[in-house]
């Protein structure tokens, strides 16, 4: 007998085809997400963007300040021959890269050294943290305010102990053409040690302790350690010392403005103290506008060499 297989085909159902909704959770997330975000990014294109493309406008047009918008004219490249025929920024300039030398390189050497005494050498660390960190923290108004009595050139302590040691012409400082710019880059240099101590303290506390009591070992001494196994483990934190403090140095403005006003006959005038002198003293925007990206170009190149040189290193 035969065996009838009989199969059941379950009719087909049919598709419905469901619309998606556009605004899912996950969109609405990211919506709330953007509008917090929004008045943000509109001061940012207010306050950085705008102003940047106005003041690259600028630097080709010529605008007294108390005219109005209305006195804008446009000079095409007037403003940057000018710029590069102007005796005092050519002094302005030769003044930041002296300033930038008293104050980078030799402050990040002196904060290494004292940055390695503290870390592994000193008791009550926090304390000279602390101290040395001060400066940096308080205004650099009041900090310039102290360091002008001490240099003051008859009355301050500085001077007095100078002709007590037997020094019968003592440097004028702040009102000395020759040594002007020199107490300045002194005074920002102290200002900003604290921070630059901080930073090489960090990294150095990276750095493991097996190294060391693996070149103790060997035999190697303190200089050893310290030219082998600190220096080439730091150099990512001394770059980025390096690159912020270049920036910092070709920005300076308040401690000029404060001490010497770029004076005494332009000895510690600088880029950025002459952008304020042309756009809100002589009221010229456009030419100060110009200097402006002039300085814009150097902090730029400096920034990219740099950063060539530590790619490079890093191969």
């Amino acid at each position: 007998m035969e065996r009838t297989e009989i199969s059941y085909q379950s009719p087909k159902q049919p598709v419905v085809s469901r619309k998606k909704k556009f605004w899912t959770p996950q969109r609405k997330e990211a919506l709330i997400g953007w509008l917090f975000l929004m008045p943000e990014i509109v001061g940012m294109l207010l306050l950085n963007v705008f102003a940047l493309g106005f003041s690259l406008y600028l630097s080709f047009t010529s605008w007294d300040l108390l005219s109005g918008l209305s006195g804008i004219k446009f000079s095409g490249l007037q403003n940057y021959i000018h710029l590069f025929q102007d005796p005092t920024i050519w002094k302005a300039l030769s003044n930041n890269l002296f300033f930038t030398v008293l104050t980078v390189p030799v402050p990040i050497a002196v904060a290494l050294v004292l940055a390695v005494v503290i870390h592994s050498k000193v008791y009550f660390k926090d304390y000279f943290k602390v101290v040395f960190f001060i400066p940096y923290i308080s205004s650099i108004i009041a900090v310039a305010a102290v360091w002008s009595v001490l240099f003051h050139p008859s009355l301050g302590p500085i001077n007095q102990i100078l002709m007590d040691l037997g020094v019968s012409n003592p440097p004028k400082w702040l009102v000395d053409p020759k040594t002007s710019l020199i107490a300045v880059a002194m005074i920002s240099a102290w200002a900003g040690l604290g921070y630059t101590i901080i930073i090489y303290i960090a990294g150095l506390s990276n750095i493991s302790n097996e190294l060391y009591e693996a070149a103790d070992i060997d035999g190697a001494t303190g200089m050893k350690k310290f030219f082998k196994i600190t220096i080439p483990l730091l150099r990512p934190t001394t770059f980025f010392l390096l690159i912020t403090m270049l920036i910092g140095s070709f920005k300076v403005f308040d401690i000029i403005s404060y001490l010497t006003e770029g004076g005494p006959d332009n000895s510690s005038t600088v880029i950025v103290f002459r952008i304020y002198q042309e756009g809100f003293v002589n009221y010229n925007m456009g030419y100060a506008s110009a200097i402006s990206w002039l300085l814009f170009a150097i902090i730029g190149l400096i920034t990219a060499a740099t950063w060539k040189m530590r790619q490079e290193e890093s191969f």
